[in-house]
């Protein structure tokens, strides 16, 4: 059994069918606030339990062989309206639940934390960070997935061997959509307005990956021996590209169904900025 938490949402809709196609037994928790309606195509082969990661009972680890935690609050804008719910939610909840399964005696548990912990902003040098280079995190959001490291990796023995993916942006279709990552953004702006906007010359990078390749990821998380790769950090991204970059290859792909314009916007230098080594 696997307990896979946040189900119900963008990447854990598509990770839960993933799951089921490789014959796992899924028990789903999520608070459920953008409702069942991502899980109604495999409703009857989970388990669905609603609830508060806030208010974990241990008795929801029963049975449980490994833990996929996705849940979460999951970007900038939320994190920095109430950076003390952010905390709570990302940060302390994560250290329960790794707590918890620490005495359940489950041992492999899965982290879904993010790549914007590298970001320093554009002023900043611009290097290739791995999983070894020192790390400042900014933002509300950025900060708590950090957090959130640092404490299951204090947790962490020969029992207890979380593994930490930090993701990069993510794209790609899933029944539990999200359009404020920036892939997404620019396709559904294609269509809403035919007119793609590009802020600060589109000079950021992000480290871009497939929705599916994320689930993927967690496959192979649950297949590896841990002691290779129990109480370990991994980059998870398919390359690294510029905005404006991203903003053509969206027009390119359109081509022949619809013209788009790309808007380049200058002058602020406050947007994200990091590239990721995933060697």
């Amino acid at each position: 059994m696997i307990l896979l938490t946040g189900g119900a949402g963008y990447i854990g809709a598509v990770a839960v069918r993933e799951l089921l196609d490789k014959g796992y037994a899924v028990r789903v928790f999520d608070k459920l606030i953008f409702g069942e309606r991502p899980l109604d195509e495999v409703r009857t082969r989970i388990e669905l339990i609603q609830g508060d990661l806030n208010q974990f009972d241990d008795a929801l680890l029963d049975g449980v062989d490994a833990v996929i935690h996705l849940a979460g609050l999951s970007n900038d804008p939320t994190a920095e309206f109430n950076p003390e719910a952010n905390r709570r939610l990302n940060t302390d909840a994560t250290r329960a639940l790794g707590e918890a399964c620490k005495r359940k005696g489950i041992g492999r548990f899965i982290f879904a934390s993010s790549c914007s912990i590298y970001d320093r902003g554009m002023m900043a040098e611009d290097v290739l960070q791995d999983e070894d280079s020192p790390v400042e995190p900014r933002a509300a959001y950025a900060t708590s997935k950090y957090l959130a490291e640092r404490a299951l990796l204090e947790l962490a023995d020969d029992r207890f061997r979380p593994v930490l993916i930090r993701q990069g942006t993510v794209y790609g279709w899933s029944p539990r959509m999200r359009y404020d990552l920036v892939v997404n953004t620019f396709v559904r702006s294609a269509f809403e307005r035919g007119r793609l906007t590009v802020h600060c010359g589109g000079e950021m990078w992000r480290p871009l990956v497939d929705v599916y390749d994320v689930s993927k990821c967690y496959l192979a998380c649950l297949h590896a021996d841990l002691d290779a790769i129990g109480g370990q950090i991994f980059n998870l991204s398919y390359k690294n590209f510029r905005i404006l970059e991203l903003a053509h290859w969206v027009r390119k792909a359109l081509e022949g169904i619809l013209p788009v314009e790309i808007d380049v916007q200058y002058g602020n230098h406050t947007a994200r900025d990091y590239r990721v080594s995933t060697k």
